[in-house]
């Protein structure tokens, strides 16, 4: 199954930081800053975890100029570098869109939640067990983020993770550098429309560089990837994770004219539709409901285009 995405537009904030919250962002801190402003910051470096939450914050900008963002301490999936998240209000959520990251260097990662921000798993669990849930999901999760420029240095965790509902995510002239424990990219359940274009992957991860969970009508094209003997993009639905029910498929995907080296000479496994069809231990995890993967622990993966890829020894 495959919603659309068509989800209304809301107004972003213009309003360009001021002097003393540039100061603000830019002194080192344990604590991360609530972003709600466009910051220029000209080459200054960020000591701090970057917060962009809720609708307040639509908008909200980080122009690096060439600078990094590198914060103190441990990076986390609840403590990420940089956080575009949701936040749940009364029955509903607040949303952050239209937010941009330009020219940094980031140390560790950048997370985009909606459902399940900061760890919670509880509001994703409960919208995954109703017929409606891809379209709650989407409605919940932040829209239009764009990363262009971005220098991924990676230290273990993933360093881009696009979560369940995330719509239109863009991530153009890129680069994805360090080690990962999984995958450079990942995209959850329920995402949709992301635009992964003209990047480089040369990073050392133990699975493939982008999984494709569950996630639809994206394209991920012109990149270039140094496998190092690992996978390329896999296309699946993860059954039963967590208990979690995947409803979405991924499906009507886009991946062509990207050029993969290094691949392994008797697998190369460059691009992967269906790479696992319920073949794993959690997939009865979320048994009971007569939808998504609950029904069928097959991936689903249909309409996608795979083209004129390439690979380079």
């Amino acid at each position: 199954m495959i919603v659309p995405v068509t989800l209304a537009v809301e107004a972003p904030a213009a309003r360009p930081c001021t002097a003393q919250e540039l100061r603000d962002l830019t002194t080192p801190s344990d604590q991360p800053y609530r972003l709600l402003c466009r910051a220029d910051l000209a080459g200054r470096d960020i000591r701090r975890r970057v917060l962009i939450q809720g609708a307040e914050a639509s908008g909200a900008g980080l122009d690096c100029g060439g600078g990094r963002i590198a914060p103190s301490g441990e990076i986390t999936t609840r403590a990420p570098t940089v956080a575009v998240w949701s936040r749940r209000e009364g029955e509903g959520w607040s949303r952050p869109t239209d937010v941009t990251v330009r020219n940094c260097v980031v140390l560790g990662a950048v997370r985009i939640w909606g459902m399940g921000a900061g760890g919670s798993m509880r509001d994703l669990l409960a919208s995954s067990r109703t017929p409606d849930h891809t379209v709650a999901a989407q409605s919940a999760a932040p829209l239009r983020t764009t990363l262009d420029r971005v220098r991924f240095e990676a230290a273990g965790t993933i360093p881009l993770y696009v979560g369940p509902g995330v719509t239109r995510t863009t991530v153009v002239r890129s680069s994805f550098r360090g080690r990962s424990a999984s995958t450079a990219i990942y995209l959850d359940a329920e995402s949709a429309g992301a635009v992964i274009q003209d990047n480089d992957f040369d990073i050392r991860t133990a699975r493939e560089q982008i999984a494709v969970d569950g996630s639809a009508a994206n394209r991920i094209v012109g990149n270039r990837f140094v496998l190092n003997g690992r996978g390329g993009v896999f296309l699946y639905r993860n059954c039963g994770e967590g208990g979690v029910i995947r409803h979405q498929t991924p499906s009507y995907n886009q991946i062509t004219d990207n050029v993969f080296s290094r691949a392994s000479l008797l697998r190369p496994r460059t691009v992967v539709v269906g790479a696992r069809e319920g073949n794993r231990a959690y997939c009865d995890a979320d048994a009971g409901w007569p939808f998504g993967s609950s029904r069928d622990d097959g991936d689903g993966a249909t309409g996608n285009q795979v083209a004129n890829n390439r690979v380079a020894r």
